[in-house]
């Protein structure tokens, strides 16, 4: 697993990770040793389990991000998959990195963190997803606990409890054209030259072609962000849609 710049080297007080290595397999080091770890190509370091009568929804989401395969156990955890994938200021993110050891009281403690997520400038992010009714004292501890891993090494914590509706559904549907198959040409050129300014997204489609086989393009191009609409509204043919400034 490759090394990554950033992330700062003070001692930290007591906490280890365990992670999965490519090269020596599992292995367990001091938080502040692994800084330098690429925990956003990380394999999970649990399953995913699957069985009749199970209470959450896991399941595989495909990243165009990083073009793999991403894990979730919850639809909580699957909109957020989908949001970092949407995020351009990030490169790469990935289920269950490790294994978090703290000593409390008597006892060693452990929390598997939801995602490691790798920003653009090389920042490193843990993120939790938990609805706030379902945080028990027990989830507090931990995510507290995370908190304070996170500050020792120059990582950020956040803690996801759900997305805006509108924002996700808007999001979920471009997300099915997040595939590169999507960019199609010329008709992504086009695109680009009827939006150079503010329009309706229907006049802006029907100037380049049929709409039928335009709007995958433009759905794609709304995904990559070269072209922005504002998506806390009902995303619908009189959206106004604008190219994105470089």
């Amino acid at each position: 697993m490759r090394g990554v710049a950033g992330g700062r080297r003070e001692a930290a007080t007591g906490f280890e990770v365990a992670f999965l290595d490519p090269e020596e397999g599992e292995v367990r080091r001091r938080l502040e040793e692994v800084t330098q770890v690429a925990f956003e190509e990380a394999s999970p370091v649990r399953a995913f389990p699957s069985y009749r009568g199970q209470r959450s929804s896991p399941g595989f989401y495909y990243a165009a991000t990083m073009q793999a395969h991403v894990g979730f156990e919850s639809w909580l955890e699957r909109d957020e998959v989908m949001a970092l994938d949407f995020d351009p200021d990030v490169i790469g993110f990935a289920a269950q990195p490790f294994w978090l050891f703290w000593p409390d009281t008597n006892r060693v403690r452990s929390h598997a963190p939801d995602f490691f997520v790798r920003h653009r400038d090389g920042t490193g992010v843990i993120v939790d997803c938990r609805p706030q009714e379902r945080i028990k004292p027990r989830d507090e501890a931990a995510f507290a606990a995370t908190k304070r891993a996170c500050a020792e090494v120059g990582w950020q914590f956040r803690l996801v409890h759900g997305h805006d509706p509108m924002w996700r559904a808007n999001v979920r549907w471009l997300a099915g054209y997040r595939h590169l198959r999507f960019r199609i040409e010329p008709v992504s050129s086009r695109l680009l030259e009827a939006f150079a300014q503010p329009r309706p997204l229907i006049d802006g489609v029907q100037s380049v072609g049929e709409p039928i086989a335009v709007l995958p393009a433009l759905y794609h191009l709304l995904w990559s962000r070269e072209l922005r609409t504002d998506l806390g509204s009902r995303l619908e043919a009189s959206s106004l849609v604008a190219r994105s400034r470089p």
